[in-house]
């Protein structure tokens, strides 16, 4: 069995921790989650020329934003709406109790993005001054591994809130409904055929904008990598963590 593919015993109908253990390991990676995109943003825009771009999703809601004039927040949570609407079609049904759970995925996810963006911009000057622009090779090479970092960050993250299985993150819960739906609980093919969607949004941004911002080096890291980081968290982060309460409608 590859790291990246879920065996049945992994996969539970039901669950098996409690409900303050389950909101502990939430929170634990929506932390990790939220400051891993926004570090994948920010050290792409201290590379000049940008040439070292963000995770994926991230890099298409960023180029979107651009091209509608939103924010980070509106962004990410129209978007996510979107995406719930999608999956509840995939499912075959709709749950209010997942998209609502979606929703309370969203809020808070969407807020921390904004404050993880402040933080590391250095808006917050008495706690951290931001990352300055990088001039040297050193620099350089040091921000593609943070880049690298996020990606990882990202991919773990994803592997802990999709195994406790409380409330996801819409893109998130797409990739798992593809993922044991369809993929056999492969990680890596269920990421790729996820990023559907993000790149239909590239493509309608740069319809809008006539230019890709936050695409590069470190998208292609994230969309060849971070379907097989998740599988490998699945393994390696919390091990005794199985999933939980798994409901991706009938297996085609």
């Amino acid at each position: 069995m590859k790291n990246t593919e879920e065996s049945a015993s992994q996969v539970l109908n039901g669950r098996t921790i409690s409900m303050s253990k389950s909101i502990t390991f939430f929170i634990i990676s929506l932390v990790i989650n939220s400051a891993g995109n926004v570090l994948t943003l920010v050290t792409s825009a201290q590379i000049h020329p940008s040439y070292l771009g963000s995770a994926y999703w991230t890099a298409a809601e960023a180029n979107l934003a651009v091209a509608f004039g939103w924010n980070l927040f509106w962004t990410f949570l129209i978007l996510g709406v979107v995406i719930t609407i999608l999956n509840a079609i995939l499912v075959g049904h709709w749950s209010w109790r997942r998209a609502l759970g979606n929703l309370v995925f969203m809020v808070p996810f969407s807020a921390l993005i904004q404050v993880f963006e402040d933080f590391f911009l250095g808006k917050y000057p008495a706690l951290f001054s931001g990352f300055p622009p990088a001039k040297t090779p050193f620099m350089i090479g040091f921000y593609i591994v943070l880049n690298f970092l996020g990606v990882a960050m990202i991919g773990t993250a994803i592997s802990i809130y999709q195994r406790v299985n409380l409330v996801l993150h819409p893109a998130d819960d797409l990739m798992q409904i593809l993922r044991f739906k369809y993929f056999k609980g492969n990680a890596n093919t269920a990421m790729w055929a996820s990023y559907i969607p993000p790149t239909l949004m590239a493509i309608l941004a740069f319809a809008i904008t006539r230019q890709f911002t936050n695409f590069g080096i470190g998208t292609i890291f994230a969309f060849l990598f971070q379907g097989g980081i998740t599988g490998i968290a699945d393994t390696k982060i919390f091990p005794n963590l199985k999933h939980q309460a798994l409901d991706v409608g009938k297996d085609e």
